[in-house]
Formats: C-alpha cells, sequence, structure tokens
C-alpha cells in the first residue's frame, strides 16, 4: 500500500462539478493499493501516517501531531501511484490492485482512519475527481508498506 501524504493548509474534491470532500488544515493522503495487500497494511499504513508529527511547533520545529492542530483528513484513491514506468511512455498499471480489491480496502482505510479519531472526508473509488490543494511547506511524504513495515511481502 502506497500513500502521498501532504500537509496543506486546505484541500478538497470535487466530482462532476460538485465538491464531494473538503477540510481545512491537516493531511491529504492520496492511496494507492497493491494486489497483496490485507487489513493489516490499511491499519499499519492509517496508523503511521494519521501519527505523523509534522506540524510546526512554537520553535519553528516539526513536532506536532494533527491531533495538537485539530487537523483534518482528505483520503484519495489513486491506483496511478502503482504506475509502473520503466518500459515506453505509456505507464502499466498491472501492479495496482483490480477494482474489488481496491475499493474494499480502500473503504476499509477510510474506517481505521475514523476509527481513529480522524473521520476523513473522502473522494469516490474510481471516479474521475479534481483534487485542488494548497500546499503547507511545502511538506510531502511518500508512506509504502513495502518499505515501512518490519517484514515485507515479497511478489
Amino acid at each position: 500500500m502506497r500513500a502521498v501524504l501532504t500537509r496543506v493548509n486546505s484541500a478538497s474534491v470535487t466530482i462532476d462539478g460538485q465538491v464531494v470532500g473538503q477540510i481545512g488544515r491537516g493531511f491529504l493522503i492520496l492511496l494507492g493499493i497493491g494486489p497483496n495487500d490485507t487489513e493489516k497494511e490499511c491499519r499499519y499504513l492509517a496508523e503511521k501516517a494519521l501519527g505523523l508529527r509534522i506540524f510546526t511547533d512554537e520553535n519553528d520545529k516539526m513536532n506536532l501531531g494533527l491531533d495538537a492542530v485539530g487537523g483534518q483528513v482528505l483520503v484519495v484513491s489513486q491506483f496511478t501511484l502503482y504506475g509502473n514506468c520503466r518500459k515506453g511512455r505509456r505507464p502499466s498499471f498491472t501492479d495496482a490492485a483490480d477494482p474489488e480489491l481496491g475499493n474494499a480496502l480502500y473503504e476499509k482505510f477510510l474506517a481505521v482512519c475514523a476509527e481513529l479519531g480522524y473521520p476523513p472526508q473522502h473522494g469516490q473509488f474510481g471516479a474521475d475527481m479534481q483534487v485542488a490543494s494548497v500546499n503547507d511547506g511545502p511538506v510531502t511524504l511518500i508512506l509504502d508498506t513495502d518499505q515501512l513495515m518490519d517484514t515485507p511481502r515479497r511478489k
């Protein structure tokens, strides 16, 4: 499972001209799901992401978490995080989870975020979405459970 997490002052997701999710200060999380991901990776990634202390304190050090700043979360599914650009000019997306698994784990990720105290705003799995954000910093991190977890899974 992969996430691109950006610290934002605001972010929104629009589908067919309608804003379906928006937040103020917090995290915009673009979430990609691989074919071998499970609920274990969902929980791990949600806990890791939501626990990050990347907001600045009074000494201008990244030391504060979402809870300390009253932050919010916007999660957008993005299978293109598993795009393989090694060959040719058109990415291959065979490394992404199939839509059934991807949607199930996306919904599970949203549920875990809510369970952890951060009910997320979100897009719609598989929809054509426009995402807007006002990045803060900018601070953007890439989280990949294959690199973060103690026992990486092999394909």
